[in-house]
Formats: C-alpha cells, sequence, structure tokens
C-alpha cells in the first residue's frame, strides 16, 4: 500500500527552482532515507509533504488523501530540523504539553515519557529547563515529541544533527525497532552512514531533483565503483601472486607489499582466491574488503562529495 505519493511537485522561490518535477512514492512499512548536502532542497520538500507550505505545482496525498486533511495528521510524528520548544519550561514539562495536544491518556503518557526519556538518554536532564540543553539534546528532545503519540507515519527532518556519535547511534536503534514494528519512516539526512543503516529505499536529491533512487545495495552495484580485495602476503612473491591472478582473469595489482584485487562480488570470489594463493604456497597475512559506499554512488552522479 501507497502511504506517500508525491507527484510532479516543483517549488519556485523568487524565480529559483528550489524543487524541480520530483515525483516519488512510499509504500507502508518502509523508511525511505531522502539523502543529500544541505540546499538541496530536503526540508522544502517535507514542508510540502506535511501541508506546512503549498507546491508551486504538483500535489500531496498521504493514504489517498491531501496532507491537510485531519484524519491524516494525527497518524504523523514530525521532527523539524530546528526544535520548535518551550525553553522555559523542563523537558518533561514540554512532553507532558504536547501529550495533552495529542490528546493522551495522562497516565499512560507519563509511562510512555519515562521510557522515550530514557532510550534518549535524557531521564537525568527531565526537570532541567530546555534553555540549558545543548543543541543535541533538544534534537532527541523534539525526537521524543514525534514519537510520544507513537504514530504510524514517521516524518523526521534531519533529526540526529548536532547529535555526538553515541547519541546518534542510539537513536538509530531506536528507529530500527520502529522499522521492526512495522511504521513507515521519511527521514532526510545528509549522513550517508544514516541513509545506509536505516533505509530500505535512499532517494538522492540534488539540487532540487531526485537522481538515484533504490535499495542502498542496488544502488551501489548500479553506480558505485568495484569492491576491493586488499591482501598483505607472508613470505610469498607479491609479483608471483599478481601474475597468477591475473591469468586466471582477475583484475589485480601490486600495491607496495600488498595485492589489490577489483571483483563484483567478494563473497564468492574470495574462497577461490585464497584457494589459488594457498595452492601456489602462498600465505595471507590478512584480507581486508573495501565496498562501494552510497558516498560513492554520490561521487558519481554528481562530481562531488556530499560536504563540499
Amino acid at each position: 500500500m501507497t502511504i506517500i505519493e508525491i507527484i510532479n511537485v516543483s517549488k519556485v522561490y523568487d524565480s529559483r527552482k528550489i524543487l524541480d518535477n520530483i515525483n516519488l512514492e512510499i509504500r507502508e512499512s518502509t523508511t525511505y532515507a531522502l539523502l543529500g548536502p544541505n540546499g538541496a532542497g530536503k526540508t522544502t520538500l517535507i514542508n510540502i509533504i506535511l501541508g506546512i507550505i503549498k507546491p508551486t505545482s504538483g500535489k500531496v496525498l498521504i493514504k489517498g488523501k491531501p496532507p491537510t486533511d485531519p484524519s491524516v495528521r494525527k497518524n504523523i510524528g514530525y521532527c523539524p530540523q530546528e526544535p520548535s520548544l518551550f525553553e522555559r519550561l523542563t523537558g518533561m514539562e514540554n512532553l507532558l504539553f504536547f501529550a495533552q495536544i495529542y490528546g493522551l491518556d495522562k497516565n499512560d503518557a507519563k509511562k510512555r515519557i519515562n521510557s522515550l526519556l530514557e532510550k534518549l538518554g535524557l531521564t537525568e536532564y527531565k526537570n532541567t529547563l530546555v534553555a540549558k540543553y545543548s543543541g543535541g539534546m533538544k534534537k532527541k528532545l523534539a525526537l521524543a515529541i514525534a514519537l510520544l503519540p507513537d504514530p504510524d507515519i514517521l516524518i523526521l527532518d534531519e533529526p540526529t544533527t548536532g547529535m555526538d556519535p553515541n547519541s546518534r547511534r542510539a537513536v538509530w536503534e531506536i528507529l530500527e525497532g520502529y522499522k521492526r514494528e512495522g511504521k513507515t519512516i521519511l527521514l532526510s539526512t545528509h549522513y550517508m552512514e544514516e541513509a545506509d543503516r536505516l533505509a530500505d529505499i535512499v532517494g538522492i536529491i540534488y539540487e532540487g531533483k531526485i537522481i538515484a533512487e533504490g535499495a542502498p545495495e542496488d544502488l551501489k552495484k548500479r553506480y558505485g565503483p568495484r569492491s576491493v580485495l586488499l591482501l598483505k602476503l607472508l613470505n610469498t612473491s607479491t609479483e608471483t601472486i599478481v601474475e597468477a591472478l591475473r591469468n586466471k582473469g582477475y583484475e589485480a595489482y601490486p600495491e607496495d607489499e600488498h595485492v589489490k584485487i577489483y571483483v563484483d562480488e567478494p563473497e564468492k570470489t574470495i574462497p577461490t582466491i585464497v584457494s589459488l594463493i594457498y595452492g601456489l604456497g602462498g600465505r595471507i597475512d590478512f584480507l581486508k574488503v573495501i565496498k562501494p559506499s552510497i558516498e560513492d554512488v554520490f561521487v558519481k552522479l554528481t562530481g562531488k562529495r556530499m560536504v563540499e
């Protein structure tokens, strides 16, 4: 079942096209990562999906209805890129306020709040004024608010920006739990590892256009470089092994005291290569597999790195 459908959406500000004819479909129980650098149009697209701003052309449907439909809005948990929090209230007071807005039972809300605070590492700060929170702590509190009503659909705009690596991984674990529960998740991110780890489908957005879309592994196979096996040999002539590998049709090169071999499917290739080396009397000190990354895909498609 299609949950979010974006049809020919464009957005123009002051004669500048921010989004250029975006079409995408997010199906039920899918985690979709909108991956792109800052300024690519991610937040604009999310604001259109939520009905916060209107597209210049095109439309968005959520479960077949416009995003402003009340029946749609109550099933969405939204974490904005810039948290909208009451800084003169504590973390707990913010959560209790939003629990009332959501119409949650007070006792159930407190149990859920305490659970979310613990998962996000905010328990010891729950009675601290939000004005004293760091940027990362504010993002975690905003995420807790989005998760509070246990919505069917989560829309998260750069949910881990500003967090330290440990906090970021804790959030990933929480979102992986929601994936297992069958939630539909749309997240925008410029973190390659985040998209690679969490997403069933990645849509790479660049200069307002979706330039590639697919499962992370499929994108790597389609656009990424070949995998590399990096071997260090023991008491064995590198030149002899390289020549033997080339005679068997492998693309192999000596590199200092290592052998570099380009392969398409390392898991299938490694046993054959290891048998060949040992059959020639060689020994392997270590073997490292270097696989293509989502960043390799981005560079291939744009000629730039994500941080540029």
